[in-house]
This record gives C-alpha cells, structure tokens and sequence, in this order.
C-alpha cells in the first residue's frame, strides 16, 4: 500500500483536500498520514527524516502533498526521498500575471479567522443545534432552509455540517410515525413551505440504520421503514416540496445538493 502525507506549515487541510481528489481517480488503497503546523527548520527536517524512513521501509516512494508558503521549510521537504506535489507552484505565477499583482505568502491565512464569516458559522452552528429534531418551531421565520424527513435520513448530520462549513442557518423537523396515518405538512412549516427541503432514504439502508440503534424494534422493521419512506416521498410530490435521497450520499455530498438546489449562499470566506 502506498503510503500518502499530507504537509503544511499550517492546518494541511487544503493538501488534504486536494490530495484526496486527485487519489480518488485511481482505484487502488493508500496509507494516508497528515502532518500539520510543520512551521520551523526543525520540524521540517524531523518530517522530512520520518518521510525518508517511510521510503526506505516500504522500498518505494511516498507521495507527498504540500501547500508551504515558507520557502526554507519548503526547501527541506523538497529535498525529501518523496515525490513532491506542491500544489501552489503550479497556480500562483499565472494568477500574479493574470491580476497583476505579487502574491503575498502568509502562514494560516487560508483557514484563519475571518470575523464575519466565523460570527455566521458560530450562529448557525447554535441555531441549528436549538433547532434539531423539531425541538424548537417558534423561530422558523430565522431559517435558511428546514430539512424534512423521516428519523434516521440524516437530516441532523447536514443541518450541522451547513451550519459548520458555510454558515447556512438550518432547523429540521422529522415525520415519526404518529404523523403516518395522514401524513399532511402541520401548519407552523406550510407557512415556511418555500424553505422546506425533503430528505429521503432507500428503505433496506433505513433499516440497517435503525437496528443499530434500536435492533427488534418496530421502529426498526421492515414493514414501518417502507410505510414511513413511501407516506413521505407522496408528500414531497403532493407539494410540490424539492428532496433528494441521501442513501448513497456521504454529508458533505448531501449539505452541496441543498446548496445547489436552493441557491442558498455560502457564508465561508
């Protein structure tokens, strides 16, 4: 297995990033090992001996992913026994030329403090957690967007996941089975229909989800999943209501649907 680093002289994230896209073209298992906050001669050198005897026990070379912005500390583990992929040398001459201005390196910068983007995750992060699950319908009209759908279609994960990484203010409501026998939207969120976003799940992965968390349950069986999924999707057709089936969908795949479907902007930068 080819052992993969990730290395930067700040949170190595944006390395992580595109490191893990380019790899995930190429169907083979990788070793993957991520070093952060490499920022002085001595850690570089240490990281660079430590990729070295990587190299040397495994009798092939590491890839490694870096974005340094310190030119000594790039230096050293440019030297390394590895094959380098520094991703900003390849962009940052032809943006100087195209702006026409110098580029101005600085650690962190990337993923530093930005106050007011950080202020809106922040909000939205409390938001969302006061507004989980149906536990809170009274400040509706503050959403962004309201994720609907049976327990367990992973409206809780996205809610946070939009809230964290883009600052998109997000309540969910779930339909338990007390709204199954007719199912219609409750007054309080057909006044917000226009936010309303549908989440929806292949009925057998609903019930690989359930039994985890209540194995023998009725909540769990067969015949509840399949009632509870078809009695939704018919009431995100009657309404008209946008939704999309998370079944194969990972949350960072999830929160981007939401995102393109709605328009909704992203509070990040």
């Amino acid at each position: 297995m080819r052992t993969v680093f990730y290395i930067s002289d700040g949170t190595a994230i944006t390395s992580e990033v595109f490191g893990h896209a380019l790899l995930s073209l190429f169907p083979m298992q990788f070793q993957h090992r991520t070093i952060s906050f490499v920022e002085t001669v001595e850690k570089a050198q240490a990281t660079k001996a430590l990729i070295n005897k990587v190299c040397n026990q495994n009798g092939e070379p590491a890839l490694v992913f870096h974005t340094f912005v310190n030119p000594e500390v790039r230096e050293i583990i440019d030297s390394c026994d590895g094959v380098i992929y520094n991703f900003l040398e390849h962009f940052v001459k032809p943006l100087e030329q195209e702006l026409q201005i110098t580029a101005c390196p600085k650690a962190h910068r990337t993923h530093s403090i930005n106050k007011n983007s950080y202020d809106n995750r922040i909000d939205a992060v409390n938001y969302a957690l006061a507004n989980d699950d149906g536990s809170s319908i009274t400040n509706f009209e503050q959403a962004d967007v309201i994720l609907i759908g049976v327990s367990r279609s992973g409206k809780t994960p996205s809610s946070l996941y939009l809230a964290m990484q883009y600052g998109v203010k997000v309540a969910n409501y779930p339909f338990t089975d007390d709204d199954m026998e007719n199912l219609s939207l409750p007054a309080f969120l057909k006044e917000h229909k226009k936010k309303l976003f549908g989440l929806t799940i292949d009925p057998q992965r609903l019930i690989d989800i359930r039994e985890g968390r209540l194995a023998h349950s009725q909540y769990a069986s067969a015949r509840q999943c399949r009632m509870e999924v078809r009695e939704v999707e018919k009431l995100y057709k009657q309404e008209k209501i946008p939704f999309i089936n998370t079944t194969k969908l990972s949350v960072e795949e999830i929160a981007a649907k939401v995102l393109s479907q709605t328009g909704l902007q992203r509070y990040k930068y």
